[in-house]
């Protein structure tokens, strides 16, 4: 099917310019990190499946690493990826299908290009076609499409405990330390090194403003005590400089 991850569709109007490669020490590095990805999926794949007959899940890994390796990702690569699975991990106990979550962290920003604004439904529709295929039964498919979708607000209803865990694991990069996440904001802007500073900084801040405006950045237990004072206070602090410095202060 197309724009679904095949071995015979390694590409697709969806998937954007193909990362060229790395220097040799950079692509040892990334090998390594991917071989781990690949056992994740795997085995993410089978145990979604629940001893159901599907294709072979390495053409699957395939194409979703090659798209998390475009070259116009800064900030959502591999790295996020894996940060993102690392956290759920940490907050597998509270999701009630972990399975699913797993799945929707692996697609929730397939398809992404910073010039667009329908990443994650694009994203979730590939989910859907490709998951369909791969022989992942169709509540669990309907289920990690919504969790998809979820990412373009991050705000879970009250006792949705799939999203809680996704969108918390998501958002954990917030509660880094002062150069972790410097490091992020840097990445982000890199990412969106086409629009002028005065526009980025009034959109960057807006996107702040929509952050601290929630309730609460995290709904698990975990991400409430562990995550929630450093990154609204990181926030905040990406918030001041950027209106104390251009437009945004308007």
């Amino acid at each position: 099917m197309t724009d679904s991850p095949r071995p015979h569709d390694a590409t697709s109007r969806d998937a954007g310019p193909r990362s060229t490669g790395p220097d040799d020490a950079s692509s040892r590095d990334i090998r390594l990190s991917d071989a781990g990805l690949r056992d994740r999926w795997h085995e993410t794949l089978l145990a979604a499946r629940a001893g159901a007959d599907g294709p072979d899940p390495l053409p699957y890994a395939e194409n979703l690493l090659a798209r998390w390796a475009e070259p116009q990702r800064r900030y959502h690569t591999t790295a996020h990826l894996a940060a993102v699975l690392d956290g759920i991990d940490a907050l597998a106990g509270h999701a009630d299908d972990v399975h699913a979550v797993r799945l929707a962290a692996w697609f929730h920003d397939a398809v992404y290009r910073p010039d667009r604004t329908e990443n994650e439904e694009r994203s979730a529709a590939l989910a859907e076609r490709a998951l369909s295929e791969a022989g992942v039964p169709e509540a669990v498919v309907a289920e990690v499409a919504r969790l998809v979708r979820l990412t373009v607000t991050h705000d879970p209803a009250d006792g949705d405990r799939n999203g809680e865990a996704l969108c918390d694991a998501d958002l954990a990069v917030l509660a880094g330390g002062p150069q972790e996440y410097g490091a992020y904001a840097a990445r982000i802007r890199e990412e969106f090194g086409f629009v002028p500073d005065g526009a980025f900084r009034e959109g960057r801040a807006a996107v702040l403003r929509q952050l601290l405006g929630l309730p609460r950045l995290f709904r698990t237990p975990h991400g409430a005590a562990a995550w929630e004072a450093r990154a609204r206070h990181n926030l905040a602090t990406e918030l001041e400089l950027l209106t104390s410095s251009g437009p945004a202060a308007r």
